[in-house]
């Protein structure tokens, strides 16, 4: 291993791949992160809350998405869409779609969960103060809980935006032309393993440390900023 640390002739072969295959690599990844982020934010937001609505039907809905994903493995979820889907449609699915959307809908559970939880978090009685001038359940998350709730939840957020840029390394699993499968071809052809997954490793942790500093930050604000126990101007 360390021998091959210091071994010249592979370095400079990596050189030689950088631009043509790791930097579109780490350009897919960022792409397939950012959507399926905003993926997971929107049916984050829409399950988590169907679950707290007072609705047995649309628990039930909520319920199953977040158990079925959850307990799941997404190398399983990654490997039906890339098999079945173009069943569905009749024809290809691009790999950056399918990344998009494994990542995506199996995030979405976890924040499900996490807003749910800050949704349960808020009193109940803004709920009835709400209701009382005339909000629909909508606007009462529109303008008064979600907008609580996300002041509550951007720790445990930050930290599922982390797990999913690295959980976007299983699109190399279907050659999803991201940065691992990248690294992995590459050092699989040549045998030159540590220059492959030494520089790899390292463009994750350009993506994943300030997301991994961001959360610590989060957290600690959190810490020191009381959560509001009534709105203003309600007694």
């Amino acid at each position: 291993m360390i021998k091959e640390l210091f071994n010249v002739k592979g370095w400079e072969a990596f050189m030689e791949v950088l631009p043509e295959e790791y930097i579109p690599g780490f350009i897919m990844t960022l792409k397939v992160a950012l959507a399926g982020l905003l993926l997971a934010l929107a049916l984050g937001v829409i399950f988590g809350m169907l679950s707290t609505v007072k609705v047995k039907v649309l628990n039930v809905i909520a319920r199953i998405y977040v158990e079925f994903f959850q307990n799941t493995p997404l190398v399983v979820q990654v490997f039906f869409y890339y098999n079945c889907l173009p069943f569905v449609i009749g024809g290809r699915v691009p790999k950056f779609i399918i990344g998009v959307i494994g990542v995506g809908i199996y995030h979405g559970a976890y924040i499900s969960e996490v807003i749910r939880t800050g949704i349960e978090a808020v009193p109940r009685g803004q709920f009835d103060a709400a209701y009382s001038q005339g909000f629909t359940y909508i606007q009462t998350m529109r303008y008064i809980i979600l907008p609580q709730t996300l002041k509550m939840i951007m720790p445990p957020l930050a930290n599922q935006a982390l797990n999913l840029v690295k959980n976007t390394s299983v699109l190399a699993m279907i050659a999803g032309m991201d940065l691992m499968y990248h690294a992995d071809s590459w050092g699989s052809d040549l045998g030159y393993f540590v220059q492959a997954y030494l520089p790899c490793a390292l463009l994750y942790f350009v993506i994943c440390f300030p997301i991994a500093k961001l959360s610590r930050y989060l957290e600690i604000r959190a810490k020191r900023t009381p959560v509001p126990k009534k709105m203003k101007g309600v007694a």
